[in-house]
């Protein structure tokens, strides 16, 4: 498999990227090797996905990227007695208390339990740093003005090796955070750990499990705990801004009396090492010097809002304040300390977007300095996870009831950072640079379109094709789509720690703002699939810039959007306000399609935990039933109701993705179950689509036609994706025809579906066609039926001037409006439509593009 370093993502540092396998061509204890120029050499990797035949369907490799370059291929070892035997590896001994870990020059000891990280990393046989812990600040308020700031301490409960190898090895920390008397804000974190490499990356979860009316979250932090030595004055601090880098020492040397010669005060601010002797009256008067200044012992660089950061300092004496030392718009989120022997980086991964945010350096004049990370920090307003209104407003509002539903108790929020250590006083500006962008823009390889493509990577999609006029008018209003939300990301700041990698839901032309405070129609929170839009256009574009968005998307909306632990486990919250505000608690806005892309293209540690959280889901709605204002539970058969989509079609998202990671053909049964269920109603997949549902057996019981909230949620939720590369995994022939059937029948007239039903259908409708556009094309090339494959480029062609009465995507410029002197705006725009349509025009050019017209 040949591999391509993505345009824009930093060209050193070790990275992980996914590669996929042909059906049966790689056995599962295949190894693999990585060939770059003339070299070729074996390669960390781990199976993240089998097919059903137990061969091997995606696999994650670790990699450096400045080794290999920007174009490599990975090559299957499919003959082990041909592997290249590598003993230099990462290794660990386990103590009973800690794990010794030693990768080349880097060692620690990484403790089981308890409050510590790790003790005693060393590199190069010098000791870099002395320790590592958690920190959450609760704030407590009784009213308005009166608050109190608790500190609780982070203790691990267990510490796990979670991979080792010949080129990393992987630490997973469980936990939370405590006081002697209580526990908030459970952890987890993956550090990993690269063999001779002084940079050590983080992946940091941390849930939320407050009462939201007294916990307000004042901070979340991580600190690191660095040796200091030698002179005040060789001692720098350095902050990447937006432009440059901010550099001081603890002890500048720019002095009224006694005079301090300019050449020295210059080689100080360049960052060399200055050695003074007692000879010479410039180096006297210089010593001399140091010793009556201000000694600064504190930095920090706070980003309050996406458009402003400050950075504060003061000195080593009790009870004095701050003082502002540079203001700025939006800094890179990396920071130096550096001493006589040498010093640590720190980078936070979308520092600015993903505001509040701190890196801190305290007792940097001192033996131990500490370099902390704050992911929420201290200096910003404690964040309020209370819901805007006491009660639902769903028919005035488009909320999913009249009933108060919101909370924030088992969401979560995932920060990505590095740290370097060095050797010299302070890096120079070009290293702090590359390492921002390792930071920032981590390495990323990709196989390219044409290869995922033919092996139908993640079901169904298609490649990007402009031969006719035809052609080009649908790929050009895909490209306007996805520019026109990318310019809305900083157009509207829609940034934030707990909002960033979202989108809105619904415009308002006349405020010429997003509905942000109308219910549902705020947040989108996966509504209608963005997410499979977005990572169908990356797939077939292969642009960094739709990868970033990618990735954001995934990070918010598998960790704010979804419940992790609790009576919702599994579900998620439907489009709000807050991002949890809805009191519809569904299996889709948590569905493990969502971000199966992001975790085999990058092979994302988090996100395997995520899976396991989500896989039963079932168990969740069994409690919370998805229809549970619309039935009566004394005439029901079975605990709780399931919509073939898109509850049904979320739980085979989940289960089909614990399948083939796991092999667990527990779930595979699940599958069929419901499958064979559906086989045995009178229309089978036209059925329903409200059933009863059974999370102890996952029995679906047929009750009848009726489709509560339109037969149109069964099919744009993510339901034609699933079910579409279920066709891939099931060998069952009637499975792919009831499919097809569906597609077929969903463009119908009513009067023709009660025609062949009999009746059954009644008023049902299915409405919104172009949301299935897709499952229609795929009916027309299943039944080989031209008539229905012209349809569909019709059904797709009328949607964008009719959906809103206009041309739906036509975008136009206001003057003095939304705060901009020059607004763009699509005045009717809908991110329900936007994601569908464009999914479905993905969708559809897979399988009807033979008949699609030659012009428009």
């Amino acid at each position: 498999m040949k591999i391509f370093r993505l345009a824009e993502t930093a060209a050193k540092g070790y990275t992980t990227f996914g590669s996929m396998w042909e059906r049966g061509s790689v056995k599962r204890n295949a190894s693999f090797s990585v060939k770059y120029g003339d070299k070729e050499e074996k390669l960390q990797s781990r199976v993240t996905a089998f097919w059903p035949d137990g061969s091997v369907k995606w696999a994650a490799h670790v990699v450096d990227a400045e080794k290999i370059g920007d174009v490599a291929e990975v090559l299957p070892v499919l003959n082990q007695d041909d592997a290249e035997t590598v003993t230099d590896t990462c290794s660990v001994k386990e103590r009973e208390s800690s794990f010794d870990i030693t990768a080349g020059k880097v060692s620690l000891s990484v403790n089981k339990k308890g409050s510590i990280l790790f003790n005693d990393l060393f590199y190069d046989g010098k000791r870099v740093a002395d320790c590592a812990y958690l920190q959450v600040l609760i704030e407590n308020r009784e009213d308005e003005y009166t608050k109190k700031t608790v500190p609780y301490e982070g203790v691990v409960g267990k510490a796990e090796i979670i991979e080792c190898g010949i080129t990393r090895c992987v630490v997973k920390f469980s936990g939370t955070h405590k006081t002697p008397y209580d526990s908030r804000i459970p952890f987890s974190i993956f550090m990993e750990i690269y063999k001779d490499s002084p940079e050590f990356r983080f992946t940091h979860t941390f849930f939320y499990d407050g009462d939201e009316a007294k916990d307000f979250l004042k901070g979340v932090g991580i600190s690191f705990d660095v040796p200091a030595k030698g002179e005040q004055y060789n001692r720098h601090v350095k902050f990447a801004t937006d432009n440059g880098c901010f550099n001081e020492e603890n002890a500048m040397l720019l002095c009224w009396h006694p005079r301090v010669e300019p050449d020295i005060y210059r080689a100080q601010v360049a960052g060399k090492r200055l050695a003074f002797t007692e000879h010479k009256d410039e180096d006297i008067n210089a010593v001399k010097a140091s010793k009556e200044m201000p000694i600064w012992n504190d930095y920090y660089l706070f980003q309050d809002s996406s458009e402003h950061f400050v950075i504060r300092k003061r000195t080593n004496k009790e009870n004095v304040c701050f003082i502002d030392c540079l203001n700025g718009n939006r800094a890179e989120g990396v920071a130096a300390f550096g001493s006589e022997c040498g010093g640590i980086m720190v980078g936070l991964k979308d520092f600015w977007q993903k505001y509040p945010s701190t890196i801190e350096f305290k007792d940097v004049s001192k033996d131990v300095a500490k370099a902390t990370i704050w992911l929420l920090p201290p200096q910003a307003d404690a964040y309020d996870f209370r819901h805007y209104e006491d009660t639902g407003y769903s028919q005035t509002y488009y909320e999913g009831f009249d009933v108060y539903g919101a909370s924030a108790y088992g969401i979560a929020n995932t920060s990505e950072y590095s740290i370097r250590f060095f050797d010299e006083l302070i890096p120079a500006d070009e290293e702090i640079d590359e390492f921002c962008d390792r930071v920032q823009n981590r390495a990323f390889y990709y196989a390219g379109a044409e290869y995922l493509h033919s092996l139908k990577a993640f079901g169904f999609w298609s490649l990007e094709e402009r031969k006719t006029k035809a052609e080009e008018f649908f790929e050009q209003q895909i490209d306007k789509v996805f520019d026109f939300y990318k310019n809305e990301i900083e157009q509207r700041k829609w940034y934030g720690i707990f909002d960033y990698g979202d989108f809105m839901h619904t415009y308002d032309p006349y405020r010429h703002v997003w509905r942000y405070d109308m219910g549902g129609y705020a947040w989108q929170n996966t509504e209608l699939v963005p997410t499979f839009w977005l990572w169908f256009y990356f797939l077939r574009t292969g642009r960094s810039d739709v990868f970033k968005i990618c990735e954001a998307m995934t990070r918010h909306c598998s960790e704010v959007d979804v419940y992790h632990f609790g009576k919702y486990k599994g579900l998620g919250s439907r489009h709000n306000v807050r991002h949890w505000g809805c009191p519809c608690k569904e299996a889709r806005i948590a569905m493990a399609g969502h971000h199966r892309m992001y975790y085999y293209l990058t092979g994302d540690y988090r996100l395997m935990d995520y899976f396991e959280e989500v896989k039963d889901a079932d168990v969740a709605v069994g409690e919370t039933d998805p229809l549970r204002f619309f039935f009566d539970k004394k005439d029901m058969v079975y605990p709780t109701h399931a919509r073939t989509g898109p509850d049904w079609s979320s739980f085979c998202s989940d289960w089909m993705t614990w399948w083939e990671q796991k092999e667990d053909k527990n779930y595979l049964e699940k599958i069929k179950t419901g499958i064979a269920d559906l086989k045995e109603t009178p229309l089978k997949l036209m059925s329903g689509t409200d059933f009863e549902y059974d999370p102890d057996t996952s029995h679906m019981r047929y009750i009848g036609d009726r489709a509560t909230g339109g037969s149109h949620l069964s099919i744009c939720q993510g339901s034609e994706q699933t079910w579409l590369e279920m066709t891939q995994l099931l060998d069952d022939p009637e499975w792919d025809k009831m499919l097809a059937d569906y597609g077929w029948f969903y463009t119908l007239d009513n009067a023709e579906q009660n025609r062949l039903t009999e009746g059954r259908i009644g008023q049902r409708q299915f409405s919104y066609p172009f949301m299935a556009a897709g499952v229609v094309a795929y009916a027309a090339s299943y039944y080989d039926d031209e008539k229905l494959g012209k349809k569909v480029w019709k059904i797709l062609k009328d949607a964008i001037s009719s959906e809103t009465g206009a041309d739906t995507f036509k975008e136009i410029v206001v003057e003095n409006a939304g705060n901009h002197a020059n607004l763009r705006e699509i005045t009717g725009i809908s991110t329900n439509v936007a994601a569908q349509w464009c999914l479905n025009v993905i969708v559809a050019l897979e399988f009807a593009r033979k008949w699609m017209p030659k012009e428009i």
